[in-house]
This record gives C-alpha cells, structure tokens and sequence, in this order.
C-alpha cells in the first residue's frame, strides 16, 4: 500500500469516526466492530439489553458514509417476502411488478433476529451469503456495500427462535454491549436535552466510492505468513482442545471453530491494523479480535453453561496455549 493511499484511509476513517461520536457516547467496541464490519464487508451479532444505541449507532455509520438504510424489526409473523421483497400484480396493466424488499439498501439493522421464524432467517441469511434475493426467478443483486447488524436480546427468550449454530457462523463478529459507565450516562442525557439527536449533522460526511476505496485498501494490507499461522494455529486448538488447554476448559468444548474463523480473523485484522494507521498486520491485532471473532464460533456443552464458563474464558485459554509471532 502507498503513502498516499494510507493517508487516504485514515482521513475517510477519521471522519467517519467523528459523525459516530457525535450521536453515540461511549461504545468504543461498537464502533470498532462497525467499521472492521464495513471495512471487511462482513457482517456484526450484536447482543445486548434494550436502550444501548445499536440502531443509533448503525444510522450513525451509515449516514456518515452517505449510504441508505433500513431497520427491520423481526416478529414471529415476518414472512420472508417482507425482507426481500415480493411480486404485486397490477390490474391495470394485467402484470406483474416487482417491489424490492428492505434488504436492499446498503445498510439493514434487523433487530431481534432470533424473534423470526427459521424461514425468515434463512431467506435473509441467504442473501447475507449470496449478496443477492430471487423475486418470481429473477436475480437482483444486492447494493455494495451491503452490511447486516443482527441484533439478540440476551434476557427475553420466550417467543424466540434460534439461531443454528452454521447460521451464526456467517456473522464476521460478535459484539456483546454493556451498559454504559457513569460519566458517559452523564453525557448522553446532556446530549439528549441539547438537541444532539433532533438536527442533522453537520460534520462532513464521505461517499459510498470512499468506501469501495477502503474495501479496497483493507485487502492490500500486508499479512506475514508468520501471523495467518498464529491464526491458524489458534483456531486448530478450539478443534482439539484436550491436547493443548487444561482439561476443566476443554471439555466444556462440544464444538469448535470452523475455517470460517480462520478467513474472519485474516480479514477483520487487516481491518484493525488500518484502523490503527498501519499497512501491516501485528500479533495484537489478531489477539485483541480473539473474542469477537470466537465468541459466537466455539459451541458450549450443558456442563460449560452449568457451570457458568463463559466463552471468553475458553478463548484466553485457547490463545495462552498458542506463542504469537
């Protein structure tokens, strides 16, 4: 990567970094895995409790890089069509018209994913997959960039449907959200009577070619061979954990990560490294993706959840047993 394309970069991420914090307070994790997510093209999990900014912090996103977006809130009654789109016949012409769902847009927060029927998931996982829908036998692509944030409430189950273990597989991250410190509570009620969220920005915003520009600049950052071993190193372990981590970590392990973890962890690192000014990846930046990355990829048994072993727990375990490069 030149100088010029790195300065480049930066300049588009600092102001898209400057319109997110002027609605979202806190959240620095968020705001990371967002733009690793749009970066990347991949798509981000998003757990939390209700009232945590996950839809302002997406139109925040999308808005600072000028591109559309659709939220779609997930009921047991959403049909496949209502995400997709569907075939409207018109009598006065006697044919039949094609109206695009709201997955055509650039950005698509589904909100409560888990509260739609495993069709409805499918149908949109599908077009998370293929960057494409089938309306009545015509393909029509979907725009670019095209980014999912899938959100879960963690502590509302009834009436839920989950998520299959090779569906969440698809998701580049997974961010788990907290509540916010005291100070930042603070903040975010002040910017609430100031009017912050009631008038348009006025920060400079960038273009959705900046964007395929940094799509772009994102691949051409370097990856030594030394550090995709790390990756892959790592991942191999949550596949046979009893060699290599203790035995009270391990065999809380039903399942480990797939090859997907390997692909996800090369791309969001790139990610991370530009957004740190650097045309080439280092070992923190793997490591610090490690929980985001695994989190939703390595599957618990009954005893892990009895017992109350959390994921990330098992992940520290799985990367003090891997010596970085």
């Amino acid at each position: 990567m030149s100088a010029a394309d790195l300065a480049r970069a930066t300049e588009i991420l600092r102001v898209v970094t400057a319109s997110y914090d002027e609605k979202v307070v806190g959240q620095r994790g968020l705001r990371s895995s967002l733009l690793i997510a749009l970066m990347t093209g991949g798509h981000i999990l998003l757990e939390s409790v209700p009232g945590l900014a996950k839809t302002t912090a997406a139109e925040s996103i999308a808005h600072s890089v000028t591109a559309r977006f659709k939220r779609i809130q997930c009921t047991p009654d959403l049909l496949p069509s209502d995400i997709i789109g569907t075939q409207v016949f018109d009598y006065a012409r006697s044919v039949f018209e094609t109206q695009l769902g709201p997955v055509h847009s650039n950005f698509v927060l589904l909100d409560e994913i888990n509260r739609s029927s495993a069709k409805t998931q499918s149908a949109m996982l599908e077009a998370m997959q293929e960057r494409q829908t089938t309306i009545g036998g015509v393909v029509h692509p979907l725009p670019e960039p095209f980014l999912v944030l899938a959100t879960q409430n963690p502590i509302e189950q009834e009436g839920t449907y989950h998520l299959p273990e090779a569906q969440l597989d698809r998701f580049l991250l997974k961010e788990v959200l907290d509540y916010p410190e005291f100070g930042e509570e603070l903040q975010i009620v002040d910017r609430v009577d100031s009017g912050v969220f009631d008038s348009e920005s006025s920060l400079p915003t960038v273009g959705l070619d900046d964007v395929r520009f940094l799509q772009r600049a994102t691949r051409s950052v370097y990856l030594d061979p030394a550090i995709v071993n790390y990756i892959v190193s790592a991942v191999y372990v949550t596949r046979h954990a009893a060699q290599y981590i203790a035995p009270e970590f391990a065999e809380c392990i039903e399942f480990g990560a797939s090859p997907r973890a390997s692909i996800a962890f090369s791309r969001a690192a790139r990610a991370r490294a530009l957004l740190d000014g650097r045309d080439h990846v280092v070992p923190d930046d793997v490591k610090a993706l490690r929980h985001t990355v695994l989190r939703h990829r390595i599957i618990l048994n009954f005893e892990a959840i009895a017992r109350g072993v959390s994921p990330e727990s098992i992940i520290d375990a799985v990367f003090d047993s891997v010596q970085a490069p």
